[in-house]
């Protein structure tokens, strides 16, 4: 089942993540657009997300996808330095090219504009992390399949993630179709791998992932659990659902977003969390919310019913929700 959607989702992400990359890699910051609510999109948030809908739209015409920008900010005469930009790259990307042209790039952006429903969508962050992205570190593409509520397929593609013992100049690429486990892709050979989260077990011993934006949690409290826990390493800090790619393979154990005191009724947005959310849980994880619910994907787009984000190895699970409670 989803094996179709599987093909085509990896096929999207794959070339979102070729483009991103080079775009990275030529224009470091200088790319982005700032939005109302002070965020930053750049040009690679919109040729990924026009990528992915395009080709996402091609062969599932009647899913709607649900992602999180839209080309009415591109299409401002202020801005034409920046859509000069995007459609550079396009045409500087020969499979890109066979996608995607001037005359359908706003109409692909905008194909994300989709609602959601109880019955079966796509959700995408077409560059999660966008300040890890101009800062030159750690970004993802991030798709899922919604069914009925559901996240039955997550896709990320991280082309800044390192593996420890294994090479990729091209990044990696994880997916899990619910019940089947979660894959890893090396993007530059192709190699396909089974991946599991930490077999550790003594909390001394474990690892926090965080992010380095101290507005997304409240680090001082994870910092509090991480002593009452006494743990002995350093946390591994970096932006995006690459935090749950890090998770999944066993290289971190605990993620952690504890709504930040500033913004406390604040609720996630769901294409922060589809896809990185299930390849934690088909690699053998647990992921809720802060006081142990399972996140709820059919609220609109943002987890209306969840407060913050926790995913861990299943054995200390528990015991970091009934410390939570306590600081509560």
């Amino acid at each position: 089942m989803f094996e179709q959607e599987l093909e085509t989702g990896q096929h999207a992400v794959t070339e979102a993540m070729r483009i991103t990359r080079t775009i990275q890699d030529e224009l470091a910051g200088n790319n982005a657009i700032t939005k109302a609510d002070k965020s930053p999109v750049t040009i690679a948030d919109f040729a990924a997300q026009a990528v992915v809908c395009r080709i996402l739209n091609n062969y599932f015409p009647d899913t709607p996808i649900v992602a999180e920008e839209r080309s009415h900010a591109l299409q401002k005469p202020e801005h034409r330095e920046i859509l000069d930009k995007i459609l550079h790259y396009i045409d500087k990307d020969s499979r890109v090219k066979e996608i995607l042209n001037k005359d359908n790039l706003f109409q692909s952006i905008d194909l994300g504009g989709g609602e959601p429903n109880n019955g079966v969508f796509w959700t995408l962050d077409p560059v999660d992390g966008t300040k890890g992205f101009l800062r030159g570190q750690q970004f993802a593409i991030a798709l899922a399949l919604i069914v009925e509520g559901e996240v039955q397929l997550g896709i990320l593609g991280c082309p800044n993630l390192s593996i420890p013992h294994h090479q990729s100049t091209q990044g990696y690429l994880l997916f899990a179709i619910k019940g089947q486990g979660t894959r890893l892709v090396n993007a530059e050979s192709g190699e396909t791998q089974t991946v599991r989260v930490s077999n550790i077990t003594d909390p001394p011993k474990m690892r926090f992932v965080e992010s380095y934006e101290s507005s997304h949690s409240n680090l001082d409290k994870q910092l509090q659990i991480a002593r009452m826990l006494k743990m002995e390493q350093e946390p591994v800090r970096m932006d995006s659902q690459v935090k749950y790619g890090v998770v999944a393979t066993g290289n971190a154990e605990i993620y952690l977003r504890i709504p930040n005191p500033k913004t406390p009724d604040y609720r996630e947005k769901i294409w922060d969390h589809a896809a990185g959310s299930l390849v934690v849980e088909e690699a053998g994880g647990v992921v809720t919310d802060i006081s142990g619910k399972k996140l709820d994907f059919n609220t609109g787009k943002t987890l209306k019913n969840n407060r913050g984000i926790f995913a861990s190895v299943p054995v200390v699970h528990n015991l970091i929700i009934e410390i939570l409670e306590e600081m509560a």
